[in-house]
C-alpha cells in the first residue's frame, strides 16, 4: 500500500496511525527489534541481500522505512499503513541531525520519537552524499553526525548504528570527492568519532562498495562488479553479497550490546 497524499491531512493521518499502532513495536528489553531508516539503496539491500530473512531466523523483528509514501514495513515484510513523518523525506546528513535535533515524546508524535519506539535504530544517508566538493562541505557533514552524536548519548537504552553513505560511479564523481568520501567514512569508523560512546557503531557499507585498489582509475568509487552502466544503485551482486553481512553486523552488534548493558545492570545491582 502507498501513502501518496496531500500534504498535512496526509501526515495527520499519518500521525494518527502511528500512535494507534504503537504497540505493534515490542520492545522485549534485549535490542532485538530494529528499524532501518533508508531509501533505495537500503530498499534494494534488504529486498535483494535477505536482510530481513536472516534477522528474523535470528530471533530479531526487523522494521525499515522508506520515503514517506512507502512508509514503514513491518517484521513480517507487509506495509504497516503510515509513515513516521521524516521531514522532508530528507536523510542527508543534515536531514538526519534535523530529526536527531526533535523533542523526543514516549508516543510517535514525530520522526525521532517514531525511531525511538524501537531498540535498534539504523540510518544511512543515500549516495549523492558522497558527492563531497571540498574540504569545508566535509567538515559541515562531519557537524552534522557530531550533532547526531551528542542526542545519541542521552540513550543509552537505544543502540544506534551509521551506516556510512555508499560511493558513487565514476561516471558521477571525480577522484577528489571520491577521496573526500572515503575520508569520510574512516573518520566515521574512528576512536575519535565512536571512543566514549558505547551506544553508537557504525557500518561501512562505503568500504565494502567502493575500489580499494590505490592505482585503480576507479579507486574510491563504486565497484566495477558492482555497479550497472552509470547508475550509482549498488547492483544486485552488490546486495546479494553484502546484505548477509549487514545482517549479521546489527546481529552481532545488536548481542555484544545487550550483553554489556545486561553486565552492567548486574554490577549495579551487587
Amino acid at each position: 500500500m502507498r501513502l501518496r497524499g496531500q500534504g498535512l491531512r496526509m501526515a495527520f493521518v499519518h500521525r494518527v496511525r502511528a500512535i494507534v499502532h504503537r504497540n505493534d513495536v515490542v520492545r522485549r528489553g534485549d535490542f532485538t527489534d530494529v528499524i532501518f531508516l533508508h531509501h533505495s539503496v537500503g530498499r534494494n539491500l534488504i529486498n535483494q541481500g535477505g536482510v530481513r530473512e536472516r534477522l528474523t531466523e535470528a530471533g530479531f523483528r526487523f522494521w525499515d522505512h522508506d520515503y514517506n509514501w512507502e512508509g514503514l514495513t513491518r517484521p513480517d515484510g507487509t506495509p504497516a499503513g503510515y509513515s513516521y513523518g521524516i521531514p522532508g523525506d530528507n536523510t542527508d546528513p543534515d536531514g538526519l541531525a534535523c530529526i536527531f535535533s526533535q523533542p523526543a515524546f514516549p508516543w510517535p508524535v514525530n520522526a525521532f520519537s517514531g525511531l525511538l519506539q524501537h531498540e535498534v535504530i539504523i540510518v544511512k544517508s543515500c549516495f549523492p552524499n558522497s558527492n563531497i566538493q571540498s574540504d569545508e562541505q566535509l567538515q559541515e557533514i562531519q557537524g552534522h553526525y557530531l550533532k547526531m552524536r551528542e542526542r545519541i548519548d542521552r540513550f543509552p537504552d537505544r543502540l544506534f548504528i551509521i551506516v556510512t553513505s555508499p560511493p558513487l560511479n565514476p561516471a558521477e564523481t571525480t577522484p577528489e570527492a571520491a577521496a573526500r568520501a572515503r575520508a569520510l567514512s574512516r573518520w566515521l569508523q574512528s576512536d575519535e568519532f565512536l571512543a566514549g560512546h558505547p551506544n553508537l557503531a557504525v557500518f561501512d557499507l562505503f568500504g565494502l562498495l567502493a575500489e580499494d585498489n590505490p592505482t585503480a582509475p576507479d579507486f574510491n568509487m563504486l565497484r566495477a562488479e558492482y555497479r550497472e552502466g552509470t547508475d550509482s544503485h549498488p547492483n544486485r551482486f552488490a546486495n546479494e553479497t553484502i546484505g548477509p553481512i549487514f545482517a549479521d553486523f546489527i546481529i552481532q552488534t545488536a548481542r555484544s550490546y545487550n550483553d554489556r548493558m545486561t553486565n552492567d545492570r548486574m554490577t549495579n545491582d551487587q
